[in-house]
């Protein structure tokens, strides 16, 4: 991955106008349509509005708002401090708090929250279409937050994650209600086609995903200290596990489980484009500017 740092931001985007411009450049490859009565429709040239951000036809004179229908739309933070919340988020692996962005960027504790709730909730990149015959898909499932074991009420602010990854592919997570059978089932069987090759721990409720569609299905029993049986495994999920706890636990200490999805798609956007050539900034911008 290409390096790109704060003096290369501050040349790409040193005000408002810069970012409006790359904004345009993304969302109108084409040009922009003028939807006026006297255009009709079609692709004219625009001039940026001198102390305004938006675009005036030069046909007809017809406004274009470049930041309607994104997550800048009706915002009173400039949009400058919104691509550099999204740099600042994307030069880490971790990730960064709030409350650090607070005290680095000069905003609210209340702005930065909102800005990167929105931000981060434009890194779901969809529901998986997994594996196909021959294809492996890891399926696990994880707790995040709560209290101690043991401790009374321990399963007060708890979560579950359940977690599906493609090898050689994509991972996707899901903030689920339980690991009852019905629960997993159903998401299994939207997620992953028929007939792929399915590893997962020996909880109890994977037990009938042969009869379910998915003959090649391989348990690993990790409770027996087994946790490969030759290419059955789900250790690249576990894997994403640890590193999302610890991140968490790093940057935000706790998370609400109210809001944990969107940290979760985070960490995923993060790990699914860790091998782009392009830098994550790039990536991480483009996806949260759609």
């Amino acid at each position: 991955m290409k390096r790109y740092d704060r003096a290369d931001f501050d040349r790409d985007f040193p005000d408002d106008g810069a970012c409006l411009d790359w904004l345009v450049s993304v969302n109108y490859p084409d040009g922009i349509t003028c939807n006026s009565k006297q255009c009709g429709g079609k692709v004219r040239k625009h001039y940026r509005d001198a102390g305004r951000l938006s675009y005036s036809c030069d046909m007809c004179g017809h406004h274009v708002h470049p930041m309607a229908g994104t997550i800048y739309e009706k915002s009173s933070t400039p949009l400058r401090t919104w691509f550099l919340a999204v740099f600042l988020m994307s030069t880490t692996r971790t990730g960064v708090s709030a409350k650090w962005l607070e005290r680095t960027i000069g905003v609210t504790y209340k702005t930065a929250w909102r800005m990167f709730r929105n931000i981060r909730a434009m890194l779901d990149e969809g529901a998986p279409d997994f594996g196909g015959p021959g294809n492996r898909v890891e399926i696990d499932e994880t707790i995040i937050g709560g209290r101690r074991h043991g401790h009374e009420n321990a399963m007060k602010g708890k979560a579950i994650v359940m977690g599906l990854h493609e090898r050689g592919g994509r991972m996707y997570g899901e903030v689920i209600p339980d690991v009852k059978r019905q629960t997993l089932a159903l998401r299994i069987d939207k997620y992953v086609r028929k007939g792929s090759q399915v590893f997962t721990d020996e909880l109890l409720s994977y037990q009938r995903l042969r009869e379910q569609g998915y003959p090649e299905h391989v348990m690993v029993n990790h409770g027996r200290n087994v946790y490969a049986i030759g290419v059955a495994h789900v250790n690249n999920v576990e894997s994403f596990w640890g590193n999302m706890k610890r991140g968490m636990d790093g940057a935000h200490h706790r998370v609400s489980p109210k809001y944990l999805q969107h940290y979760v798609d985070e960490w995923t956007f993060r790990f699914n484009h860790r091998m782009d050539e392009m830098p994550m900034f790039w990536t991480m911008l483009r996806q949260a500017s759609a």
